[in-house]
C-alpha cells in the first residue's frame, strides 16, 4: 500500500488553482470542491460553509486528484545535484558517488510497505555494497526525526539514513509524493529505474548486477 501524505504540500495550491480556472471563486463553490476532494483522501478540510459530501462521489474525487497530481509530477532522467545530511551528521553529495550505482529510497517509519521492504534493501546493500553499490534512505518531511532514529536503530539499517525536513530532496527527485519511492542511479548519473511501491527484488538485483558489470 502506498503512503499518500507526500501530496500534502501540493494539494492546497493545486486544488485552489483548478477551482479558479474551472469555476469562478465563491466561498460555496470552493468549499464544496475542496471538501469533495479532501474527504476521500482523509485530508482535514477547514472550510466551514460546506455540507457533507455524498459518499458516491468519492471515487471521482480521488480520480480527479490523481489526474491533477500526475499532470504536476516530473520524470527525471538524471540524478539531481543534491547533498544529504545523514543521522550521524555525515554530508554526502550525490555527485561524489559518480562511478557507482546508487539507490535512493524515500520512506516513512509508519508506512507499512516501507517497513516491509527494509529486509530487501538490507539484502541489496549487504550483497552489493562491497562491489560498489551505494544506498541512501531519505525519510519524508512529515516523519518525526526521533521516529526515524528509533526505527534506524531497531532495524539496524547498515546504509545511511537522511532526513528531508523541508521536502527539498523529494522535490529535487521530481516531486516524490508516495512512499516507498525508489530510484536506481547508474554510475554515469542517469536514473535508470524508478519504482513506486514495493520493488521486485530479483529484478532489482539483475539491474544492479548489470550496472556493476558496466
Amino acid at each position: 500500500m502506498l503512503d499518500f501524505r507526500g501530496i500534502m504540500p501540493l494539494y492546497q495550491p493545486i486544488i485552489g488553482c483548478c477551482t479558479l480556472i474551472l469555476n469562478p471563486p465563491t466561498s460555496r463553490s470552493y468549499s464544496g470542491f475542496l471538501n469533495w476532494v479532501c474527504y476521500f483522501v482523509s485530508i482535514p478540510n477547514t472550510s466551514t460553509s460546506s455540507k457533507p459530501m455524498k459518499t458516491k462521489y468519492r471515487p471521482f474525487g480521488l480520480l480527479l486528484l490523481l489526474l491533477i497530481l500526475l499532470g504536476c509530477s516530473k520524470t527525471i532522467t538524471s540524478a539531481p545535484d543534491v547533498s544529504f545530511t545523514t543521522l550521524t551528521g555525515e554530508k554526502i553529495a550525490l555527485k561524489d558517488l559518480r562511478g557507482k550505482p546508487v539507490i535512493i529510497t524515500f520512506w516513512a517509519t509508519d508506512c507499512p510497505s516501507c517497513i516491509k521492504e527494509i529486509p530487501d534493501l538490507i539484502d541489496l546493500y549487504t550483497q552489493y555494497h562491497a562491489s560498489g553499490l551505494e544506498m541512501i534512505a531519505v525519510a519524508m518531511y512529515y516523519d518525526p526525526p526521533n521516529h526515524v532514529v528509533d526505527m534506524t536503530k531497531a532495524t539496524q539499517l547498515p546504509y545511511p539514513v537522511a532526513l528531508d525536513l523541508n521536502s527539498e530532496h523529494a522535490q529535487a527527485f521530481g516531486g516524490v509524493m508516495f512512499t516507498p519511492s525508489t530510484f536506481l542511479i547508474a554510475p554515469d548519473g542517469s536514473v535508470v529505474k524508478k519504482e513506486i511501491g514495493l520493488f521486485d527484488l530479483a529484478k532489482m538485483k539483475t539491474n544492479i548486477e548489470s550496472l556493476l558489470k558496466g
